[in-house]
């Protein structure tokens, strides 16, 4: 039964091919009636398909373009991010060798006095460095009253010392009292701190003799007569000098040399006042 099954299959499609091959064979004419009708049907659901296709093949496209763009992008960030790194690091660079040099040329104007160089670690004020610390102590040779220098001139004086640290006063503090001279004609005055005052970058100049010849522009330094500071450093510029109310005395005004904004690296000189005069008051008594 199985195999008349197949037989009646095998002459059914055999029957078919020769009518495909008889069908094919007949002229054009006798089809186009048969292929129009076909292509009516066919062609607008043929074109449907196309446009939805092209639809879904173009928003592919477009997808797979925005994931390669965000690909592409996040790598383009990350380098961007690595680039801005290492230039914000040459530049902190570039600036710690600009400060250094500025400090090594400080140590060359000063050659006389043996000096410790410290980093400055913290500040007791947001805004200027009056009172602040560096990280070189006692183990360092750093002791109370030596003198402090940084970009240009006088910064300050030791006040306290750790084993690995040291208390810093600046002389803006407005306990700070600096006895000082002009360069040009070695009259005295007193370099008086002043916070308030120093806002506007400027110290207070007082006791100055009525007599005395210091003008705008001149040279204050340290002073030989000082107690605890050492003679001949840089304090800063004098300006606005002038006689008081009464005549008998001229004040002024000093712009510091030393620029109290953005202290990092500072020279703590290593001889102090007081070492000095024992040293002569030795000298004498042999």
């Amino acid at each position: 039964m199985e195999q008349k099954k197949n037989q009646y299959i095998f002459i059914l499609l055999t029957v078919l091919c020769i009518m495909m091959i008889v069908l094919s064979s007949v002229k054009d004419g006798f089809m186009n009636p048969l292929r129009n009708a076909v292509g009516t049907v066919l062609v607008p659901i043929q074109s449907g398909v196309n446009y939805v296709g092209y639809k879904l093949y173009s928003r592919w496209e477009k997808h797979k373009t925005l994931l390669e763009a965000e690909a592409e992008n996040e790598k383009l960030t990350a380098k961007i991010d690595l680039l801005t790194e290492e230039n914000n690091i040459l530049k902190q660079n570039d600036e710690e060798l600009k400060r250094l040099r500025d400090l090594y040329s400080l140590d060359q104007q000063y050659l006389q006095y043996d000096k410790v160089a410290a980093r400055v670690i913290a500040k007791d004020s947001e805004n200027w460095f009056q009172v602040f610390r560096i990280d070189k102590g006692s183990k360092d040779g750093i002791m109370v009253d030596q003198n402090v220098m940084a970009k240009g001139g006088l910064v300050g004086i030791v006040t306290d010392v750790g084993l690995n640290y040291a208390t810093v006063r600046s002389i803006i503090d407005d306990e700070s009292r600096v006895s000082c001279m002009g360069i040009q004609s070695s009259d005295t005055c007193i370099v008086a701190g002043d916070l308030q005052l120093f806002e506007e970058g400027r110290l207070r100049i007082t006791n100055m003799k009525k007599e005395a010849v210091i003008q705008d522009g001149d040279r204050i330094v340290t002073s030989n007569i000082s107690s605890k500071f050492l003679p001949g450093i840089l304090v800063g510029y004098a300006i606005g000098i002038e006689e008081d109310e009464k005549r008998l005395m001229k004040n002024g005004y000093l712009i510091p040399a030393a620029d109290f904004t953005d202290l990092r690296e500072v020279l703590v000189l290593k001889e102090r006042k007081d070492d000095r005069f024992q040293k002569e008051s030795k000298d004498l008594a042999e």
